[in-house]
């Protein structure tokens, strides 16, 4: 009878064993000491870096510069640096705690009917979901056409739905192990890739008409704001850097990674406090390193609209967006690289889809769990629901981009709500740092006073966008 017994005891220690969601002690490792040693756990904020380098940096920054020259350069820096804090403090909390995002908010007061106010306003965030990343996956749809068009017409309903199957099919394939190692691997391929062609394309026109100058830079540089920019400098705050969905996303990633699950459960001993303090380095260290990667894209892609474009008068628009970001390279380089441009401009589109299909999943089923729809805690049903939602979403916003056809007007719609929840994420940070995260893990007066500013300038951005949209 003891040997019996035992089998189903093996197998439910084997699937504690398997969720990175349960903190067990038979999990706790060591942290490292130093970036050397640190550099083969650090991986979450190569999938956050896929999912910022791409919508935000080529649709709305390279717009933004078009628009506006060199002259809002400095937004750049200040809109990816200053989430960067909020992004650190939740997923502190997440490391020390074992909790995903979406679990955390849920515990925010008030609560109507049980639940927090974040949560519905989770529930809304679905649809800024829907539109934004089908205006993604329809702008990555749209570059694949123009290259090879289906029926003689790239901007036909045939031709962009042909390829939005593509990707859509592609997409799925991908995700579906629903294995966080295949996320990574993927995303850090793709990252590194598009960082290096637009770095040296930047560099690449300093050899053709458009050549910027160190004083173009410098200009660029003084914190000031053109007449007729604030909604598109909105959209690009809220798009570029991390956003609402990136932060939310890198609790998961992080979680999954294993940094909660190697620092233990909180039993409140020295040892737990010394691995929390060195996995949650590890951490920072980890978000920092993509916080240089995409902000130097983000610079790159508005250096481009604003060195290439702006001088011509140039500046994306509707089903043509893709047309005109095109002139950055055939009227530097010449025709024949337009192909070139539009087939990484679709790797750069369709990488920002690699990263958020997993990531928007698990929000999306955090959220469902959290009405009851099923137990997060339960592992068979949690990885259903998730593969489910990585087969559905890349389907939902397939007919999203067939239906709107306008990739950048979704983006920025997108935007501005991606702003909005920031707001509420900025409350739900500091509410379970104060409540929730241990006092030992957490840094000095200078992250606190650097976490202060950019609460305030999240939060105040948020109120803009939405002075802006009424």
């Amino acid at each position: 009878m003891a040997i019996a017994a035992s089998a189903p005891e093996e197998a439910a220690e084997s699937e504690e064993l398997r969720d990175p969601y349960v903190l067990d002690p038979a999990k706790i490792m060591e942290p490292p000491k130093g970036w050397g040693p640190s550099l083969r756990f650090l991986g979450p904020g190569m999938v956050t870096s896929a999912a910022v380098v791409g919508s935000g940096e080529l649709l709305t920054a390279t717009t933004l510069g078009a628009r506006t020259g060199f002259m809002l350069l400095w937004l750049v820096f200040v809109s990816t640096f200053v989430k960067v804090a909020v992004q650190i403090e939740l997923a502190r909390w997440s490391i020390s705690t074992g909790k995903a995002a979406m679990t955390g908010y849920n515990q925010v007061p008030p609560k109507l009917a049980g639940r927090s106010w974040i949560s519905y306003l989770g529930l809304l965030m679905f649809l800024q979901i829907v539109i934004g990343q089908g205006g993604v996956l329809g702008a990555g749809a749209l570059a694949l056409s123009m290259v090879m068009p289906i029926g003689g017409d790239p901007y036909s309903t045939l031709s962009i739905g042909f390829w939005v199957l593509i990707l859509v099919v592609v997409a799925i394939a991908i995700h579906l192990a629903n294995k966080y190692e295949i996320v990574e691997n993927v995303s850090t391929a793709l990252v590194v890739l598009v960082t290096v062609l637009v770095v040296v394309m930047v560099f690449g026109i300093q050899a053709t008409p458009f050549a910027w100058s160190g004083g173009d830079l410098a200009s660029g540089l003084q914190f000031r704001i053109a007449a007729g920019a604030m909604g598109v400098a909105l959209s690009m705050f809220g798009m570029t850097g991390v956003g609402g969905g990136e932060i939310t996303a890198y609790t998961y990633w992080c979680v999954e990674k294993g940094y909660a699950a190697w620092t233990g459960p909180n039993d409140g001993s020295d040892e737990w406090k010394s691995r929390a303090r060195g996995w949650i380095s590890v951490m920072k260290k980890d978000a920092w390193l993509s916080w240089v990667i995409y902000t130097i894209s983000t610079a790159s892609f508005y250096i481009l609209g604003a060195a290439v474009l702006n001088p011509q008068g140039l500046e994306p628009s509707g089903n043509e967006v893709l047309e005109v970001i095109s002139r950055m390279f055939t009227d530097t380089i010449g025709p024949w690289s337009k192909v070139v441009f539009l087939i990484g401009a679709a790797i750069a589109l369709f990488k920002t889809i690699v990263a958020n299909v997993p990531g928007f999943a698990r929000q999306i089923s955090n959220t469902l769990a959290i009405f009851n729809v099923f137990n997060w805690t339960d592992l068979k049903a949690r990885n259903k629901w998730m593969k489910g939602l990585m087969v559905a979403l890349p389907i939902i916003w397939g007919l999203f981009a067939i239906a709107l056809k306008s990739p950048l007007a979704m983006v920025i719609v997108a935007g501005i709500g991606n702003a909005i929840f920031l707001m509420a994420i900025v409350v739900a940070t500091l509410y379970l740092s104060y409540t929730e995260t241990d006092k030992a893990v957490k840094d000095g007066t200078g992250f606190t006073i650097y976490l202060m500013i950019s609460a305030v300038a999240v939060f105040a951005v948020g109120v803009l966008s939405l002075i802006s949209t009424l």
